[in-house]
């Protein structure tokens, strides 16, 4: 049978243009995502590849947009599908970019990708979490119907690690999963930072030097490429906007290029009192640079930029001369049912929840996470450790010069981000001969002058990451970053310094481990875990610490969710989520530093048997049923003297339905609540999304929550009945329509189509009130 094509014009699809103006010469890019066949080879049936290659895909095959996963999982991951799998897509040249250099761009496409157009082998590109980038001149037709075909293989490999999937501690899904870009180049241009393979990569490499508050050096090379035929006059525009596009500076240079070469083109500037990017002030200025030949505009590139001077020593991080501690977590990509295969938007908001739950600093364990979520946290103040893929598996010659040309593809990849705090070129919690840790030293000093590598192995890398279970003893010469914590220690009970009063706990009621519908006595339990174990990590000199994890997310070698997270896979917040809040300081003109106050309890008779509340206040003042129970300063035990802001804990206890409310009072004012109320029946739906601050658009993910709730609107958190989804609209569920409620909430994963127009979903239950939402695309 014929795939099912869908002829697509480069013209017609989502553009990036890069230059302005009638020239048959400017460079543009494009969105390559809609329009492609996929067909997943599930069988030991006979396929025959000469016919796939060409795109004749068999009557199994789909018709998807990128990104896009292998196959749709169930939330809890027993068996992720490994194997073949192949895409297509028919395209046709556009006039304008007729007589250019065309390339397509993989943002990551997992793990062995093979690449043919019109039957001809391109490339075999290995590695799943990085780019690649494939010139298609010689290989498209300008005038017809072209056909492009991607095999993918994400089975164990050797080469790439980590480890086999059925032993790994986290999944590697398939497909792929970011964004295809189609890009046509003027005979001269800007190269692409990878694809340009030479030492400190091609692109444009923006650094700044002598950062005050007075002056910044802007330090700007640029690797320009000629491909005609004859050698070129350049001119090369330079030009700082700030963030309300007002021009700060401009800066012209001109060069020769001869033909059929490239030439870097350097140039400094000095920015006078430039606003600095930091954690709490993310500042981005654009750098507009612009590239005439023959009098014409023939590319042009915008890239953020923010101005900021780091420097990390044993006496701790000083960014733009402040001494700052950095709290963070770490953060695993995956998202319910689709694995990896995640929108811009939906990346977007990751991001977004981590700023908003109290973090300046996301650790990106343990591989390059997305440059859509780079440009996130260059946006909202979040400093990342960038990594290279690694867990437990040190491999042969071929997986160290892969491990290798991944550090110097991410270190390209992501320089000019100002997010970014060190290089991981260490492979996790895995052996390294000397050697190797040596030449990752080299590989970043070559691509990136003046940056910082971090590794587990001590005094190999310039900072020392130490995951609190392997801490033996402080050692203060050495800088350090708490990797890890608050998880293994308490699950292994091997690390926590109070655990031997715990004798009345559990086993399975100790551990961090602890699922949102684990109920109230376990979600204070992880919540007080982690407490200890951060106002422990603030008893050493480390800059940085980050909790594991931000998500709870599947593993291959286990049969159910690791239940770490402070929030679940599904992005709901556990008790923890509100402690880590609560440790950011009031900033009234702060988004993320607004006063709060959150009452981490349900409220049941012969549950509730104290009120712990999280707040950033100086004092809280707790109501039981309009009667004052009191208003006390925060908590002062042994898990609180380092601690910016300790809970409050009220002795009082719920022996019967009532409603606690709380008041945050900060500098003598009342400045916050919340309340609960003991829930009732459930009697209602009540459906919600969490939008981060981001519409929902076109071909976008979205979790919509349908929240069980009593006639008062109390949520009731051990409800289980079985919600019907219905959707009106350009929109697909990802996941079954019907769906059990679990913690008293159930869950749909919704993608959006290409059209615009309202998406309506109605939830209902036989013995519930339906509840209803909207969206406008």
């Amino acid at each position: 049978m014929k795939p099912i094509k869908l002829l697509f014009s480069v013209v017609s699809a989502l553009a990036i243009v890069s230059c302005v103006g009638n020239t048959s010469y400017c460079s543009n890019q494009y969105l390559f995502n809609e329009g492609w066949s996929f067909f997943r080879v599930d069988s030991s049936i006979h396929l025959d590849e000469s016919k796939l290659i060409e795109g004749d895909f068999p009557p199994q095959a789909e018709s998807v947009t990128l990104p896009h996963t292998v196959r749709i999982e169930p939330l809890v991951v027993n068996n992720q599908w490994q194997g073949i799998s192949y895409y297509s897509k028919s395209f046709q040249i556009s006039k304008n970019d007729k007589n250019k250099s065309l390339f397509l761009k993989f943002e990551g496409a997992m793990t062995v990708a093979d690449v043919w157009i019109n039957g001809k082998h391109i490339t075999t590109h290995v590695g799943g979490f990085l780019p690649f980038t494939i010139n298609i001149d010689k290989a498209v037709k300008p005038d017809s119907n072209n056909i492009l075909v991607v095999k993918l293989d994400n089975r164990d490999n050797p080469t790439t690690g980590p480890r086999p999937l059925k032993e790994l501690d986290f999944n590697t899904y398939g497909g792929i999963y970011r964004n295809v870009w189609f890009i046509a180049k003027a005979p001269v241009h800007i190269s692409d930072p990878i694809y340009a393979n030479k030492e400190g990569g091609g692109g444009i490499y923006i650094k700044t030097k002598n950062v005050t508050k007075a002056s910044a050096l802007i330090d700007i090379k640029t690797n320009l490429v000629n491909n005609s035929t004859k050698a070129k006059e350049v001119k090369l525009i330079h030009t700082l906007l700030d963030e309300k596009d007002n021009e700060v500076w401009n800066q012209k240079s001109s060069s020769l290029i001869s033909a059929d070469t490239d030439k870097d083109i350097a140039v400094q500037t000095v920015v006078s009192e430039p606003k600095l990017w930091s954690p709490d002030t993310p500042y981005l200025y654009k750098v507009v640079t612009e590239v005439y030949s023959d009098g014409q505009l023939v590319d042009k590139e915008i890239n953020s930029l923010g101005i900021r001077d780091i420097n990390i020593s044993a006496n701790g991080l000083y960014l733009n001369g402040n001494k700052l501690f950095l709290r963070g977590v770490n953060r695993h990509q995956e998202y319910p049912y689709v694995g990896y295969a995640l929108s811009d938007e939906a990346q977007y908001r990751d991001a977004y929840l981590i700023k908003k739950a109290g973090f300046d600093y996301v650790r990106a364990s343990h591989y390059p996470h997305s440059p859509a979520f780079l440009k996130a946290c260059d946006k909202l103040g979040l400093f990342v450790l960038d990594a290279i893929l690694g867990w437990q598996y040190f491999g042969d010659s071929l997986f160290v010069e892969h491990a290798k040309t991944s550090a110097r593809e991410l270190i390209r990849r992501d320089r000019n981000h100002p997010c970014i705090l060190a290089w991981e070129l260490s492979i996790n919690e895995t052996p390294m001969p000397e050697d190797f840790m040596q030449e990752m030293n080299a590989i970043r000093t070559e691509e990136a002058p003046g940056t910082n590598t971090a590794g587990w192995i001590k005094d190999k890398y310039d900072i020392y990451i130490e995951a609190r279970q392997h801490r033996k003893e402080v050692d203060f010469s050495v800088p350090l970053i708490v990797s890890e914590y608050g998880d293994w220690e308490y699950y292994a009970q091997n690390a926590g310094f109070n655990q031997n009063e715990w004798s009345n706990l559990l086993e399975e009621e100790r551990n961090s481990r602890q699922s949102r519908e684990s109920g109230e006595k376990r979600m204070l339990q992880q919540a007080l875990n982690i407490q200890e174990a951060h106002n422990d990590n603030r008893s050493t000199h480390a800059f940085a610490d980050g909790y594991w994890s931000m998500f709870d997310y599947n593993r291959g070698y286990a049969d159910d969710i690791e239940y770490s997270g402070i929030m679940d896979i599904c992005r709901l917040p556990k008790f923890s989520y509100f402690f880590f809040q609560s440790q950011r300081d009031i900033d009234v003109n702060n988004e993320f530093a607004q006063p709060m106050v959150k009452i981490a309890s349900y409220w049941k008779p012969g549950e509730s048997k104290y009120a712990r509340i999280y707040s950033n206040c100086d004092e809280v003042e707790l109501y039981l049923n309009n009667f004052l129970v009191g208003r006390k300063m925060p908590d002062v035990d042994y898990s609180t003297s380092n601690l910016n802001h300790p809970p409050f804990t009220f002795d009082v206890e719920c022996t019967s339905p009532g409603k606690l409310k709380a008041f945050g009072y900060y500098k003598g004012k009342r400045v916050c609540s919340d309340s609960i109320r003991t829930p009732e029946k459930a009697r209602k739906i009540k459906l919600l999304a969490n939008t981060c601050g981001i519409a929902l658009k076109n071909n976008d993910l979205m979790l919509i929550y349908a929240q069980i709730q009593d006639s008062n609107g109390s949520f009731v958190a051990n409800a289980t009945d079985v919600i019907d989804f219905i959707i009106e609209g350009d929109g697909i569920i990802i996941n079954t329509k019907e769906t059990k409620t679990i913690g008293g909430v159930a869950l749909i994963l919704l993608k959006t189509g290409n059209t615009h127009g309202e998406i309506i979903i109605t939830a209902k239950s036989p013995k519930l009130k339906s509840g209803t939402i909207k969206f406008s695309i």
